[in-house]
């Protein structure tokens, strides 16, 4: 506190009255002849006119005003770029003796009144603790960092930032676009001079393909010094070759693609690793194998589609589904074949129940199976039957009279989505022919496309989607869905939205609806070595209300079959459950709990992988540097010049910063004022009882 002042907003003539009555109270008290010496009378008065002047002041209700100067030392951040390049590229001994320079920088910071802190890629440290063994961070993110700095150091006396890296950087984007309100100074380590090394870059696959397929790895291979040489590189799985194919480096720095194909035999996740063999004088290997994690899964869906007899419209939905690599289609004409397969995700009839009765049977299995079907009406359909087997509309036909009518899309329908463009081309289709007479809409149907007769746009339906629970249909309620491909052919030369159409409508009906009462899986498919891996838990009652205080057991299957076991229970808010530390590799899992006696179950994988980004770029970039020097008015040293470092930041050390604050309070909350008046008339009380006086 510097400054102190009192005020008050009565008149300052009201302290001599304060003053008068002090002094007419310790006058009146203390003017008879004391039974104690004189001096100690006049002590005691005055101890009594001050408490009394202090609180007839204090009746005034004065204010006091403070002010007060805070100082702030400065500050230097050492910002350490602790990634395993600047090992991988270095010398331990010398990076040791580096970072005893760092912290003599350190000590001779603090020795001029400045505060030091030491912040890494990944956490704060102590100056103390910096040594080589701390470079394992498998990332670098510079503008990260510094943004840390930033944003911890906001509104307070920062004088720099001494930045200790290579400049690489594999994550984020680059320092240079962001802006900073302190000077950086760089400290730069590494070799800006390209080392001889042969690096496998970077792998091209799918991550999913399905069983008995054929699919393609891409390798992309980089070399440097190596004009001339041949290399093998080697797919393999499971520590066996499974093929080998030479590479030829005709340059200097040269750049080669290599393509392996393999089978997917078996289902889930499968492991392959690319690998280079080794030259001779290459600066490491670490960048010489590269994984692929590739899910294989016999997931397509089977399709059955059942005709009365040979139409267009057949055609047309096969060239639809065709483009989905995810379905099988079968075709079976009535009274020409049978289906292939002992169960169907979608049934799709045309034409079917017909009049003949034919198609009937050939799907009854599967319609007792409850597996969702998929009805298109033509003039062979049996109405009546097709009203009996039907969840979704019920047809009052008239006699046998049909009618022609254009589509209409229903722009309310939201089951699933259709893109605008590609309904206002259905607008443009050609009519096709349906049952005339009235249509009722069975609960939970929902409508894609009315009827429009000439511009009129009637309430009654042409394709219909039914999402009953125990069964989900769809009717399209006339033929002529070659027409409609063929027309948009011929306006927009392609066929995207009818196909778009019928896609969606298989995709929604083969969708499975997921009723288990245990839900554990991870958040994602994949995780890197450096992230916890975390489990989303979801527990349900029998009428699928989410429960909680459910322990469940958890086993996780490396890819050597050792097993892991862990538990965890839900709760309100927290259903997550993390594991970190897990290795690279594929992994199974297995989630078990007890509900009301039975055990549920479920089961699944996902993948950790290794990031390698550290191997990938192991040439430093002093230039990205020199530029933040510049930019925030710092100052670019090598690593060998830490000593002029040192000496620059203290031949002139940052000042410190002073902040300045006012505040007005009532003087009565002064706490020192409330002990000085109790201590003055204890004394006064305390002397008087002792000399015998009351």
């Amino acid at each position: 506190m510097d400054r102190f002042q009192i005020t008050t907003s009565a008149s300052p003539w009201f302290i001599v009255v304060c003053l008068a009555v002090g002094a007419i109270y310790a006058f009146i008290l203390y003017q008879k002849k004391p039974i104690w010496g004189v001096q100690l009378n006049w002590a005691l008065a005055v101890c009594r006119f001050v408490v009394v002047s202090i609180l007839c002041f204090l009746l005034m209700g004065p204010l006091v005003r403070q002010f007060m100067h805070i100082y702030e030392k400065p500050a230097v951040v050492i910002a350490v770029d602790n990634s395993e390049s600047i090992k991988l590229t270095g010398d331990s001994t010398i990076l040791n003796q580096q970072l005893q320079q760092i912290k003599d920088l350190a000590g001779q910071l603090q020795k001029s009144n400045v505060d030091v802190e030491v912040q890494m890629l990944d956490k704060n440290a102590e100056v103390t603790t910096l040594n080589s063994g701390l470079f394992t961070q498998a990332a670098t993110n510079l503008s990260q960092l510094l943004n840390t700095v930033q944003s911890n150091y906001e509104n307070r006396n920062l004088a720099g930032v001494v930045l200790f890296t290579d400049g690489i950087y594999n994550q984020g984007i680059s320092p240079e676009y962001q802006s900073y309100n302190f000077p950086i100074y760089p400290i730069a380590v590494g070799d800006t001079v390209p080392r001889r090394d042969v690096n496998l870059k970077v792998l091209y696959f799918n991550k999913i393909t399905y069983l008995g397929n054929k699919f393609p790895i891409v390798a992309e291979i980089h070399s440097n010094g190596y004009a001339g040489k041949v290399v093998n590189v080697n797919l393999k799985q499971n520590n066996k070759t499974l093929a080998t194919k030479t590479v030829s480096f005709t340059k200097e720095k040269d750049i080669q693609e290599i393509t392996f194909y393999t089978e997917a035999n078996v289902k889930g996740i499968q492991h392959f690793v690319v690998e280079i063999a080794p030259l001779q004088g290459e600066f490491t290997l670490q960048n010489n194998a590269r994984d692929a994690y590739i899910e294989v899964i016999d997931g397509k869906e089977k399709i059955l589609l059942v005709a009365a007899t040979p139409h267009p419209d057949i055609k047309a939905i096969k060239s639809a589904l065709e483009k989905n690599d995810n379905y099988d289609l079968d075709i079976v004409i009535a009274g020409q074949g049978s289906p292939k397969e002992p169960r169907y995700d979608v049934v799709i009839l045309h034409q079917i129940p017909d009049n003949l009765g034919a198609g009937i049977n050939i799907v009854k299995k599967f319609l007792d199976q409850k597996v969702p079907v998929w009805y298109i009406l033509g003039s062979q359909v049996n109405i009546q039957q097709f009203n009996n087997m039907n969840n979704t509309v019920k047809v009052v036909a008239r006699s046998f009279q049909t009618d022609q009518v254009f589509p209409s899309f229903n722009n309310n329908f939201s089951i699933f989505k259709f893109e605008e463009s590609n309904a206002a081309v259905l607008q443009k289709m050609p009519p096709v022919t349906v049952p005339f007479g009235d249509f009722h809409l069975m609960p939970n149907s929902d409508v894609i496309l009315y009827q429009r007769v000439g511009s009129v746009v009637t309430n009654k339906p042409l394709w219909i989607v039914n999402t009953n629970s125990t069964q989900k249909t769809a009717v399209m309620l006339g033929e002529g869905l070659w027409e409609w491909r063929m027309e948009e052919y011929n306006l927009t030369e392609n066929q995207v939205s009818v196909d778009e159409l019928i896609g969606k409508t298989v995709q929604y009906l083969s969708s499975k609806d997921d009723k288990r009462k245990l839900r554990v899986y991870p958040i994602t498919d994949e995780f890197l070595d450096t992230d916890p891996v975390v489990f989303e838990a979801e527990v349900y009652n029998d009428i699928y209300e989410q429960i909680y205080g459910q322990k469940i057991d958890l086993q996780l299957t490396n890819g050597e079959d050792k097993v892991s076991s862990y538990s965890f229970t839900t709760a309100e808010g927290n259903s997550r459950f993390e594991l970190s530390s897990l290795p690279k590799g594929v992994y199974r899992y297995k989630a078990s709990t007890v509900l009301k006696g039975r055990s549920e179950q479920v089961s699944g994988e996902f993948v950790v992988k290794d990031q390698q980004l550290e191997a990938l770029n192991t040439t430093a970039d002093h230039g990205l540097l020199h530029k933040l020097a510049a930019q925030t008015n710092g100052r670019f040293y090598q690593a060998n010049q830490i000593n002029q470092l040192i000496q620059q930041l203290t031949a002139t050390p940052p000042p410190e910063r002073v902040q300045s604050r006012e505040e007005t309070l009532e003087m009565i909350n002064l706490k020192w004022l409330f002990f000085v008046l109790v201590l003055l008339a204890a004394i006064e009380w305390g002397t008087r009882k002792y000399m015998g006086a009351y």
